[in-house]
C-alpha cells in the first residue's frame, strides 16, 4: 500500500529542516552578511521541524494502518552491478524514529530560545541543530547502507561542531576532536562490515541484502574458519559502540558535555547516541544468523550498563551525571540487542528519548537557575524557588529508575526480562550486571535529585560563585557557564551581585519543553507496551528467529497488560533494588551526609579508581596516543625520510647520476676510442661463443 505514502510528502520531512539549516546558517551569520535577525533564524529553523514532525506524525498513523513505502528516488552511480543511490523505507520502526527525533528536536529547538539568549552565535546554534536533525533523518529514513553511511558520518559531523560550539575554550576543542576521533575508530569497523555485504551479497539495499542472508550464513570468511556473517556483524557492531558510546569506545560522550546543554538533549537523547541500536535493530535478519556476535553485543553492553553506572555515583557536575545515566541506558539497550529483543531495545529507545530530554533539559534549566552553578554540592532547596523545574525532573528521575507505571519501567523491566529468558553465552553476567545497575542507576540518580532539589540550601557557599567570568576557571570545570550566564539575565559586568542572589524558575520556553516531555516520560511506555513488545507493531521490520532465540516468545506468554505488569513489578527484584537505591541516597545525603565522606575514605582506592574513569583516558593518551605518535615518527623518519626521499627519490637521481656520469666518461668523441671499445666487444663474443661450443 504504498501509494498511501507520497515520495514528495516524505522528502519534505529531512529537507524541511536542511532548508531552516542553510537559511539561518548562510543569512544568518557573518558569512551571508547578517541579513536576517535571530527571531527569523529561530522561526525558520522551528518552522522547518514542526513540519518534519507533523509530517512524520502523519506518516506512522498512516503505517500503523498498513502503509509501508520502499523506493529509490536518486541513482547516483552505478559501479559494476553495485548501485548507489538515495531511498528511503518507511515502515514502523523508521516511523516511531522519525516521530521520535522530529519531537525532541522541536523541543530543543523551542528551548534553546531561552537557554542561547544572548549568544554571540544564537544563528549558527539554529542552523547546527536543525542540520543535526536532517542528517538524523536521512540516517533512519534510509533504505540502503550507502545513505545509512552518510547520514552516520554528518551527524558525527554536525556533533563535532556542536559539542565545539564555544570554540574559544580549550576544553571544548578538545572534547569535539576526542568525539570525532573515537567514532572514527567505530566508524572504521562498521565500514569494513558495510563493504563485506556489498562484495558478497552484491547490494547495498536493506531488502536485497536480507533475502541473500542465508547464502551468506554458508560462507566462511577467507583464510579462517570464522563464519563470515559473524564478522560483517561484529564489524557492524563495531561502528554502534562508537555512535551510541560503548565500552571501550564510550570515552567521548562524557567530555560532549563541554558543548550547550541543548546539545546534550539532542546528541544524548533521541538521536546520535542511539544510531547504533537504530541499526543493529534494522540489520536484525544479519544478526539473527551469529550467536558469536549476539553474545559479543550482550557483554559489552553489560560492561556498559555497570561499569559506567558506578562513575555516576562520583559526578558533581549536574550535566555529567546525567551524561554516565545516558551511558548506562545504552549499556541497557545494547543488552537487549544481544538478547535478541530488537523491539525491547528500540522501544527503551523511546522512553528513554523523552526522559532522558526531560533531565538534560531540566540540568539545564537547574543551571540558568542557580546564575551559571553546575555543581550540584552548591546547590539544594531548589524545590520553592523553581517548581515546575523541579516536578518535571522528579517525573523524569522517576521514569528514568524505573518505577512502575513510569514510561521507563515497562522499557527496563522488559530488558531484564529478556535477559533472563536468553540462554546465550554471557546471559548470566549480562542477568547480573542490568540488576545490579538497577540500584546503581536509582542511587545516583536521587543522590542528584535530593542534592538539587531539598536538603539545606548551599548555593551561598559556593567557593566559587562567580566562575562563568573567569575563563582558566571555566575550562577547569567545563561549565555551560556563558550561555546559562546570559540565558539568566544576569548582568556581564556585575561579578559581585550573584553570591547573594537566589534561584529563580525559567522563561516559559524553557519550562514548556520540560511540561511537553514530562508527558510521554510518564504515560509513553503504558500506552505503547502492548503494541510495540507484543503485537504486530515491528512486523516486517524487525526479524527474530524464536527456534533459537525464544525470549521474547517466553515473555509474551507471561504478558498480561500493562496494568497487570506494573502492579507485578512492585513485587519483583528490580523495584525492591530501586527502592533501596533511593533510600540509599536520601540516607546518605539528607539524614547522615557525613557517611559519603567516610565511605570515600576507607575506599579510596576505588574512588580513585572511579575518579579516574577506570584510566581508560590515561590509557588512551599515554599508550594508544603515544604509541601512534612514536609509530608515526617512525614512519616519517624511516619510512618517509631514510626509504622514500633517501632510498626512492634521492637514490634514484644518484644513481642516475652516476650511471650517466660513467657513461659520459665513454664517450669522449674521438673515432679511434670507439674503435677499440667495437674490437673489445667483437672479441669478447667471441671468446664467449667459442667457449660455449666446447
Amino acid at each position: 500500500m504504498s501509494q498511501t505514502l507520497s515520495a514528495s510528502t516524505l522528502l519534505a520531512v529531512p529537507l524541511a529542516p536542511l532548508a531552516g539549516a542553510l537559511l539561518a546558517g548562510v543569512f544568518g551569520t557573518a558569512f551571508g552578511g547578517n541579513v536576517i535577525s535571530r527571531k527569523v533564524s529561530h522561526t525558520l529553523t522551528i518552522l522547518g521541524v514542526l513540519v518534519a514532525f507533523i509530517i512524520s506524525a502523519m506518516t506512522l498513523k498512516s503505517v500503523v494502518e498498513g502503509a509501508r513505502f520502499n523506493e529509490t528516488l536518486y541513482t547516483w552511480m552505478v559501479v559494476g552491478g553495485l548501485k548507489m543511490e538515495v531511498g528511503f523505507l518507511i515502515d514502523s520502526l523508521t516511523a516511531m524514529m522519525m516521530c521520535v527525533v522530529t519531537f525532541v528536536s522541536l523541543m530543543v529547538h523551542i528551548y534553546t530560545i531561552g537557554y542561547m539568549e544572548e549568544d554571540e552565535g544564537y544563528n549558527r546554534f539554529f542552523a547546527y541543530i536543525s542540520l543535526f536533525t536532517f542528517s538524523m533523518l536521512m540516517l533512519v529514513m534510509s533504505n540502503n547502507m550507502l545513505q545509512l553511511f552518510f547520514g552516520w558520518e554528518a551527524v558525527g559531523l554536525v556533533s563535532y561542531l556542536l559539542i565545539g560550539f564555544w570554540f574559544n575554550r580549550p576544553t571544548a576543542i578538545f572534547a569535539n576532536m576526542k568525539a570525532f576521533l573515537v567514532n572514527r575508530v567505530g566508524d572504521f569497523g562498521f565500514i569494513l562490515g558495510i563493504g563485506l555485504i556489498a562484495a558478497y551479497a552484491g547490494t547495498l539495499n536493506y531488502g536485497e541484502a536480507f533475502a541473500k542472508s542465508e547464502e551468506l550464513a554458508k560462507l566462511t570468511f577467507p583464510g579462517t574458519e570464522w563464519m563470515l556473517v559473524t564478522v560483517i556483524c561484529i564489524c557492524l557492531f563495531i561502528g554502534a559502540m562508537g555512535k551510541s558510546a560503548q565500552f571501550p569506545l564510550h570515552v567521548w560522550l562524557p567530555d560532549s558535555m563541554e558543548g550547550p546543554t541543548p546539545i546534550s538533549a539532542l546528541i544524548h537523547a533521541a538521536t546520535m547516541v542511539t544510531a547504533g541500536i537504530f541499526m543493529v535493530a534494522r540489520m536484525s535478519p544479519l544478526f539473527e544468523l551469529s550467536d558469536t556476535a549476539l553474545s559479543f553485543i550482550m557483554v559489552i553492553g553489560s560492561i556498559t550498563a555497570l561499569f559506567m553506572g558506578f562513575l555516576g555515583i562520583i559526578q558533581n557536575d549536574i550535566k555529567r551525571v546525567v551524561a554516565y545515566s545516558t551511558l548506562s541506558q545504552l549499556g541497557y539497550m545494547t543488552v537487549a540487542l544481544g538478547a535478541s529483543a530488537y523491539s525491547v531495545a528500540v522501544f527503551h529507545l523511546m522512553t528513554h528519548a523523552f526522559f532522558k530530554a526531560l533531565l538534560f533539559l531540566g540540568a539545564g534549566s537547574v543551571i540558568m537557575g542557580c546564575h551559571h552553578n553546575q555543581d550540584i554540592r552548591w546547590m539544594g532547596g531548589l524545590r520553592k524557588y523553581m517548581p515546575i523545574t523541579w516536578i518535571t525532573s522528579l517525573l523524569g528521575s522517576l521514569a528514568l529508575i524505573g518505577t512502575p507505571f513510569f514510561a521507563g519501567f515497562y522499557s527496563k523491566d522488559s530488558i531484564i526480562e529478556a535477559v533472563h529468558e536468553t540462554h546465550l553465552a554471557g546471559s548470566g553476567f549480562a542477568n547480573f550486571a542490568v540488576l545490579a545497575g538497577v540500584f546503581v542507576t536509582a542511587f545516583y540518580s536521587f543522590r542528584m535529585y535530593f542534592l538539587v532539589f531539598h536538603g539545606k540550601e548551599r548555593f551561598d557557599q559556593n567557593p566559587d560563585p562567580h566562575h562563568a567570568h573567569h575563563p582558566e576557571e571555566e575550562e577547569e570545570h567545563g561549565h555551560d557557564a556563558h550561555a546559562a550566564h546570559v540565558s539568566a539575565h544576569a548582568t556581564p559586568h556585575d561579578d559581585h551581585g550573584h553570591h547573594d542572589e537566589k534561584p529563580h524558575e525559567s522563561p516559559w520556553v524553557v519550562t514548556l519543553p520540560l511540561i511537553l516531555l514530562a508527558i510521554p516520560s510518564v504515560l509513553i511506555g503504558f500506552l505503547f507496551i502492548d503494541p510495540m513488545l507484543y503485537g504486530e507493531f515491528f512486523k516486517g521490520a524487525i526479524f527474530i528467529d524464536f527456534e533459537k532465540h525464544p525470549a521474547m516468545e517466553e515473555m509474551a506468554k507471561a504478558f498480561h497488560g500493562p496494568v497487570q505488569m506494573a502492579i507485578h513489578g512492585l513485587t519483583t527484584m528490580p523495584f525492591w533494588l530501586a527502592l533501596a537505591g533511593v533510600v540509599s541516597a536520601y540516607y546518605m545525603y539528607m539524614v547522615n551526609p557525613a557517611l559519603p565522606a567516610a565511605i570515600k575514605r576507607r575506599v579510596q582506592p576505588i574512588y580513585t579508581l572511579l575518579e579516574n574513569k577506570y584510566y581508560l583516558d590515561w590509557f588512551n593518551e599515554n599508550v594508544i596516543a603515544r604509541g601512534a605518535r612514536g609509530l608515526g615518527t617512525g614512519l616519517w623518519k624511516v619510512g618517509d625520510r631514510a626509504i622514500i626521499d633517501g632510498g626512492i627519490v634521492n637514490g634514484s637521481w644518484k644513481l642516475v647520476g652516476w650511471i650517466s656520469s660513467v657513461v659520459r666518461w665513454l664517450q669522449t668523441g674521438f673515432i679511434y676510442h670507439y674503435a677499440l671499445v667495437m674490437i673489445m666487444g667483437i672479441f669478447v663474443l667471441m671468446t664467449y661463443f667459442v667457449w660455449l661450443n666446447k
